[in-house]
């Protein structure tokens, strides 16, 4: 069974069982301030986890593509990957814990085929002083499944202390098996919701001796040990409990959030503790073995290499798909991050020439089923990883020489080390790479003060998430008037986009505060006075014809014949949600004397009409990457 094939297989199971199939979400996360990237499965679903009905039902299956940025200085090892699939389930006040752990444990035992016998839970302790119980009901259901295939499931209050302890079923508190947005039961806002969660572990044995080579190899292993012997493949959310002044009180609407990594799922069923060793990475390593004449796995250091190649321009290929292309800026300056250190960690591999496209191609190649928007934005993303691969080898070539100015410098003042501010000085303003600093020091008989430059460059990541705090706060999170009226302003104008640029000008991405709207689109040139002139006609037409604005769900089909703007290529058929500027019976054309002028996928909120807007003005319009622009406007009483 290859990756795909898990992934489908997951996706029919729970179809079979009344789910609907829920597309999966882009990794740029659409008018949430609050982030800047989509980390989790259930990220898209948070609004109806609290209640908001859902336009496909109460029982929804899909695979969501995730990237967590934190996880970039982990990639290297066996695990982490930066880029990777969640399989979800949700039931929104319909089934509970009996089903989902019955169904879950079906999957994975017949479905998947992996052995009852190497698998092990985790179920929350409780937490007397917040009169929040121990999850018995969960473990008695999980034994009770060991049961019918003959697995004896001893139930053991788990203490680190002791290790296994010969269980196969283990109470952690909260710290483990606790899930709110906020974190642990105490640190929880009065009105969040939040519940026990149950995670499944795989148990790749002790006879691979990772917990001995392990820097835990003197403390008993367990299941939540770090060592790599286990891994965790699934976790089962009970959302059933909600905060108030005087405690947690059920809440009436009882919620399952299941997430899985598909990745880590796949690696159990190869028996890998390797992730990289699954059929997902093997078309994109037969290039780079083929290229660096290297094989993966024969030593350390080149295998970390492989491993950074093999994450960094997956993701890197994911995020410009979904409009993250290169660039100094937000959710760009990681896509630049990613092509950038794999360009220099191919150094390791002895691969000189360029490559980042290649590898690229097998990516597409591999995941074409399952994101056919991969194919469909493979000329961009092949420009846009050339561009940026050409780029950085300049930068290099250009960083080179100021480090023997440097070193000549050095040298001369008769120091040994290159201090650390001029390595980060380098690194910051070359984008020179602090490890080839130390490389081409060695080779001069230098040294880098090291951890001075990590100061440094702590200090500026300290800086720049203080900006990004403050440039994403806001927003539509408040969901107030004004922020509302900038909302709607946006659907008009990326309307006007399409209708004066062409249809190749998408949105790809917004930033709402109550002062202003910021509106990310492709585009590869400089507006010109004429059709910034002629967007803000067409926003202010639709906005003097005082449209009414509404919505309605409908299915994918429909929204396309009705001519929704919208991502459909990742759709699975389930309904969605759809603003109409204008007549809803009207096709939508974005002409200010029409009877529609936009209509779009869209969580909402909206604005009744469109009168109530004020007189839209552009006040900015600048370059934010290749091929994408970005206009700043405002809202005038």
């Amino acid at each position: 069974m290859t990756t795909n094939d898990l992934r489908k297989k997951y996706i029919e199971f729970f179809q079979s069982r009344d789910h609907a199939v829920i597309a999966s979400a882009s990794l740029l996360p659409d008018n949430d301030p609050t982030t800047l990237f989509t980390g989790s499965g259930m990220q898209p679903i948070i609004p109806y986890l609290l209640g908001e009905a859902h336009p496909s039902g109460t029982r929804l299956v899909n695979s969501q593509k995730c990237f967590r940025s934190q996880d970039i200085d982990e990639v290297g090892d066996n695990r982490h990957t930066t880029f990777f699939e969640m399989l979800g389930n949700w039931s929104l006040g319909d089934y509970f814990k009996t089903d989902q752990i019955l169904w879950l444990f079906e999957f994975v035992t017949k479905e998947i085929g992996l052995d009852p016998k190497r698998i092990y839970i985790t179920c929350f302790r409780g937490q007397e002083d917040i009169g929040i119980p121990k999850d018995e009901e969960a473990s008695a259901l999980w034994k009770k499944q060991f049961d019918t295939v003959g697995v004896d499931a001893e139930i053991i209050d788990f203490t680190e202390r002791d290790g296994m302890q010969g269980g196969r079923i283990f109470y952690y508190d909260a710290g483990k098996n606790w899930w709110s947005r906020a974190g642990r039961p105490e640190k929880m806002p009065v009105g969040e919701p939040g519940g026990p969660d149950t995670e499944m572990f795989w148990d790749f044995g002790v006879h691979l001796g990772l917990h001995e080579q392990s820097q835990w190899k003197d403390e008993p292993c367990h299941v939540n040990c770090d060592c790599g012997r286990f891994f965790e493949i699934g976790n089962s959310v009970f959302m059933e409990f909600q905060k108030t002044e005087s405690g947690f009180v059920p809440l009436k609407q009882k919620n399952v959030d299941f997430g899985g990594g598909l990745e880590r799922m796949a690696a159990s069923m190869i028996d890998s503790p390797d992730v990289f060793m699954t059929d997902l990475f093997l078309g994109q390593k037969n290039v780079l073995q083929e290229i660096s004449g290297k094989t993966y796995g024969e030593n350390e250091k080149e295998t970390k290499a492989f491993r950074v190649i093999l994450d960094h321009l997956r993701v890197a290929t994911f995020l410009i798909s979904d409009g993250a292309f290169p660039s100094n800026k937000d959710q760009g300056y990681f896509t630049r991050r990613f092509v950038r250190r794999a360009v220099r960690f191919a150094k390791t591999l002895g691969i000189e020439g360029h490559f980042c496209g290649q590898v690229a191609e097998a990516v597409i190649e591999e995941y074409k089923d399952a994101y056919p928007n991969l194919v469909e934005k493979s000329d961009y993303i092949l420009s846009e990883l050339e561009k940026e691969e050409t780029k950085f080898r300049r930068t290099i070539d250009i960083g080179t020489k100021k480090f023997s100015d440097l070193a000549e410098q050095t040298i001369s003042n008769q120091q040994s080390a290159i201090s650390g501010v001029d390595a980060f000085d380098l690194y910051q303003s070359f984008g020179f790479p602090v490890e080839l600093t130390v490389e081409l020091a060695e080779e001069q008989g230098l040294t880098v003060d090291v951890e001075t430059f990590e100061i440094e460059k702590h200090k500026h990541i300290d800086l720049s998430r203080k900006g990004s705090e403050q440039k994403f706060h806001g927003g539509l999170a408040d969901h107030s008037e004004q922020c509302i009226k900038y909302h709607t302003a946006t659907h008009l104008l990326h309307a006007a986009c399409l209708k004066v640029l062409g249809s190749h000008a998408t949105q790809k991405g917004s930033n709402i505060t109550q002062e202003r709207m910021r509106f990310d689109f492709a585009h590869s040139e400089k507006l010109t006075p004429e059709q910034i002139q002629t967007l803000e006609d067409l926003v202010n037409g639709a906005i003097a014809r005082d449209y009414p604005v509404s919505f309605d769900f409908m299915t994918v089909d429909e929204a396309k014949a009705k001519g929704a703007i919208g991502l459909f290529e990742e759709s699975y058929g389930e309904k969605v949600k759809v603003y109409t500027v204008g007549d809803v019976n009207a096709p939508a054309d974005a002409d200010p004397t029409g009877a529609t002028f936009s209509r779009e996928f869209c969580g909402g909120p909206h604005v009744e009409r469109t009168g109530v807007l004020g007189h839209f003005k552009i006040i900015k319009e600048e370059s934010v990457g290749a091929g994408l622009r970005r206009i700043k406007a405002v809202l005038e009483e």
